[in-house]
């Protein structure tokens, strides 16, 4: 096993052949880690991508739509399987490591790792996820991207496998399919419940599953549209040969912690008051989206109650504003895959600003580095650009000709670096969506090669 043929199987999966060296220099750190700390190779690997967003902000936990894919940045896991029950996890890149016991760990990464194993410990009991683990990203870290999620999968993948998690009967009658596996490993974060596997903590955020699906059930090459609560696949999109996508991270950290994660949760928060308002006065629904969707007054039905409803620490208006962004932004998802399939880059372009413009005067949720990436961007001649993810801060994509997406990321990010001179190490790459979570093999191979997950 070494990181060209690693690389190699992953361009054979969908991976841009230019990012073959970029990945094989990535999985050698960390093939080289691991046998500086076990003295032993690697028994197997990962690529774990990140995520871009293209439509449906905050929609997913309240049962909405979402249109995303799984970019060619990302994690390289590698893992030997230990003799004793002890778990040892390295970072490549940085230096930082876990190992148990691993008590009061305050580096975020290590916190997300005890996460997993612990909601592994209370749901797979028994089991032992002694293992020697390594990784190093590619992925710019808290930048709207879903590094935290592609972690918590990667983590995750490799505990499920040392452990033989998929042959036990708690896996065999809960996890049946990769979206499945998805929705469990979103749980695993957010601490809910999933089918008989029980929910803890999770990570201390209320997020939905759009990013673990995008990372496990992506398409290369292809937009998916999903729907959630619970997860459905609705169609897979190509994005046309001529158009690529290209992402700038604008600098600011968009930390789910303190100030942050309190605003993050308040939008889920709000969604969720919004489902108990209608289920109180109108038929139960599972979730907003259902509620929304019942019939076509619905949205008015629910805005009439939010008026004349008084709910503690929240204004109707306040309610009302996310209802709204709700509404539209879960509707723009259906306008969106009709606009890739017919090649419609001024449909797409007016949906993403109307997006971005919800964005910031609803969801209230950007940054003014992000909304300077956006301008900048339309400025630049893109076709359609926002900024997508959680929000107060991160990433921002835009729409561009496939031969002039190198040039543009250039432009873009000069042009950025000029508006925002203090911006913290901005940086762009051509997102051709990319394979998702795969399971490489030792044998360098394709036919022996084993994609997706478990």
């Amino acid at each position: 096993m070494n990181g060209e043929s690693l690389a190699r199987q992953l361009v054979q999966r969908g991976l841009p052949a230019g990012e073959g060296p970029v990945k094989a220099s990535l999985f050698d750190s960390t093939l080289r880690a691991l046998r500086d700390l076990s003295g032993a190779p690697a028994d197997h690997a990962w690529w774990v991508p990140g995520r871009v967003e293209v439509f449906g902000k905050h929609t997913d936990y309240a049962g909405g739509r979402s249109l995303v894919a799984a970019v060619p940045h990302g994690f390289a896991f590698v893992a030997r399987r230990r003799s004793d029950a002890n778990l040892s996890v390295f970072d490549a890149r940085t230096g930082e490591s876990l190992s148990e016991p691993a008590s009061n760990a305050s580096a975020r990464w290590q916190h997300y790792v005890d996460v997993v194993r612990r909601r592994f410990a209370r749901n797979f009991p028994g089991a032992v996820f002694g293992a020697d683990v390594v990784f190093a990203s590619d992925l710019p870290s808290a930048a709207g991207l879903s590094s935290s999620s592609a972690l918590v999968v990667g983590i995750a993948a490799t505990l499920a496998r040392v452990a033989d998690l998929d042959v036990r009967p708690e896996w065999q009658q809960n996890l049946q399919t990769p979206v499945d596996i998805a929705g469990y490993y979103a749980c695993i974060e957010n601490g809910a419940t999933f089918g008989a596997l029980t929910g803890d903590a999770g990570v201390g955020t209320h997020g939905g599953s759009e990013d673990h699906v995008a990372i496990i059930c992506g398409v290369p090459q292809h937009l998916s549209a999903y729907a959630f609560v619970p997860i459905r696949h609705i169609a897979d999109v190509r994005v046309p040969d001529g158009w690529r996508f290209v992402i700038a991270s604008s600098g600011v950290r968009a930390e789910k912690t303190g100030a942050a994660r309190t605003a993050y949760n308040d939008l889920s928060r709000a969604s969720a008051i919004l489902l108990e308002l209608w289920n109180r006065f109108e038929r139960p629904a599972v979730s907003l989206g259902a509620a929304m969707s019942s019939d076509a007054d619905a949205p008015d039905r629910l805005r009439r109650i939010v008026e004349h409803t008084r709910v503690e620490r929240w204004t109707a208006r306040a309610l009302e504003a996310r209802l709204d962004h709700f509404v539209r932004e879960d509707a723009r998802v259906a306008g969106a895959l009709a606009a890739f399939r017919d090649v419609d880059t001024r449909r797409i372009g007016e949906l993403a600003e109307a997006s971005q413009r919800d964005a910031e005067t609803l969801l209230q949720n950007q940054s003014p580095e992000t909304i300077t990436l956006v301008q900048a961007a339309r400025e630049l001649s893109a076709h359609a650009a926002s900024a997508f993810g959680a929000g107060f801060g991160g990433s921002a994509w835009a729409l561009v000709d496939n031969a002039d997406a190198d040039a543009f990321g250039r432009r873009w990010l000069d042009e950025y670096r000029r508006r925002c001179p203090t911006a913290s190490d901005p940086q762009s790459f051509v997102a051709t969506p990319g394979p998702p979570l795969t399971e490489l093999k030792k044998a360098d191979n394709y036919a022996d090669l084993t994609s997706n997950t478990q």
